[in-house]
């Protein structure tokens, strides 16, 4: 079976062309700047050189069109027709309440999902574009939507609930949602597997660190508590976004600054984190790189930084009850050697002892990074989001037929 899933951003469009029974990756790709100029394609060859094709991409529909265009061309090509594809798999980032798994799409699924977009406003606008996209481009072709949100749902009401009126509750859904679901159980069940041990029966942490980043805790294989929360914007520091902050500093910098609710709402999504503290990069290299060079403000962030991911890992052990796993993943968590040691280091009187000659070993590949006699086995899994995508899809279709 051939699954194509596609990842839909406000000015992106990425894809995987997936032979699920033999889990290879036929082609992969995405387009940049949709809507912009000098929008593009681009993809690697078998070789492992790289194609950019520059073109006019006004929307996400003629984006896909390209895309589907360029998988059954006779130069580029992989398949030699679009029949030979099964079925689309969609990232959608917000499911709210109504979504705990992922789904087949019909009409009455879409309308739900439109109902969602204000709680992901930037989001499940362009996750929608793409599946009204597939529509209209390949007919009645099975397509099912994969939400970020969807694994948090198990979460118990103490760990989703905030301490506002709860007729706010009642009236808008305002509680904990969290993100990057389909990596944290892609991840959690991916390290059972390699450790041999069932997952249903694993205290997990799973930190998905990142340009964004979050931790879930993981009981008996069901999402426990999770860092980020309504929005993107909770929990850890990111790239450019706050993480955790007093809601009390919200409405004083609005008062302060004389600014209204995009502003600050800017402010705390796109100017702060790694780059708002250092004033040098929200990329962890670049920070890495002016720590070398001496700048302390970039050290100042890093150290933040690693600290927000130890103080979760600590308050998730006590949640849990102790922890038997801890994974690692995502750009930074596979392959930021002194985060991962930072965050781990002083929590040897909980279990959890790093090695170090095993971590400084470790960058993008599967592997234990504990030593020996640590309680707690610390592992780097990388992630992909796309096959658990293609995966579920395949599942969904194959109960449908």
């Amino acid at each position: 079976m051939k699954i194509l899933v596609l990842n839909c951003g406000s000015s992106s469009i990425k894809y995987k062309l997936f032979d699920i029974e033999s889990k290879q990756v036929i082609a992969q790709g995405g387009i940049e700047k949709i809507g912009l100029k000098g929008s593009f394609l681009k993809f690697p060859l078998p070789n492992g050189d790289k194609v950019i094709l520059e073109g006019e991409i006004l929307e996400h529909q003629s984006g896909i069109e390209y895309i589907l265009g360029v998988l059954t061309s006779e130069k580029y090509g992989v398949i030699k027709s679009l029949s030979e594809i099964d079925a689309v798999g969609h990232r959608v980032v917000h499911g709210g309440e109504k979504f705990n798994s992922s789904v087949l799409i019909t009409d009455e699924v879409i309308k739900e999902m439109v109902e969602c977009i204000e709680l992901a406003p930037l989001h499940n606008p362009p996750n929608l574009a793409g599946i009204y996209a597939v529509r209209e481009l390949m007919g009645n072709i099975p397509q099912v939507g994969v939400f970020d949100t969807a694994f948090h749902q198990t979460m118990p009401a103490q760990s989703y609930m905030y301490g506002i009126s709860y007729s706010l509750y009642e009236k808008y859904a305002i509680r904990r949602y969290g993100f990057h679901g389909t990596s944290h159980r892609y991840v959690s069940r991916k390290a059972c597997e390699i450790l041999g041990v069932p997952y249903e029966k694993q205290r997990i942490i799973t930190a998905h660190i990142g340009n964004g980043g979050s931790l879930t805790a993981i009981k008996d294989g069901k999402s426990f508590d999770t860092s980020m929360g309504m929005t993107p914007v909770e929990g850890l520091l990111m790239g450019t976004r706050s993480g955790d902050i007093d809601a009390g500093v919200i409405s004083f910098i609005m008062e302060k600054e004389n600014i209204g609710t995009q502003a600050i709402s800017t402010l705390v999504n796109k100017h702060s984190g790694l780059l708002g503290i250092s004033g040098v990069s929200s990329d962890m290299r670049e920070i890495k790189e002016a720590i070398a060079n001496g700048n302390k403000r970039a050290q100042l962030a890093a150290d933040i930084f690693n600290y927000r991911i130890k103080k979760y890992i600590g308050s998730y052990a006590a949640a849990l009850g102790g922890v038997d796993i801890l994974v690692f993943t995502g750009g930074i968590g596979e392959n930021n050697i002194p985060t991962r040691e930072a965050a781990c280091t002083g929590l040897e009187f909980m279990g959890i002892e790093i090695d170090k000659e095993k971590n400084n070993q470790a960058q993008g590949v599967e592997a234990i990074i504990s030593t020996d006699s640590s309680k707690t086995t610390i592992m780097v899994v990388p992630t992909d989001e796309e096959y658990m995508i293609a995966w579920d899809t395949k599942e969904i279709v194959s109960k449908k037929n």
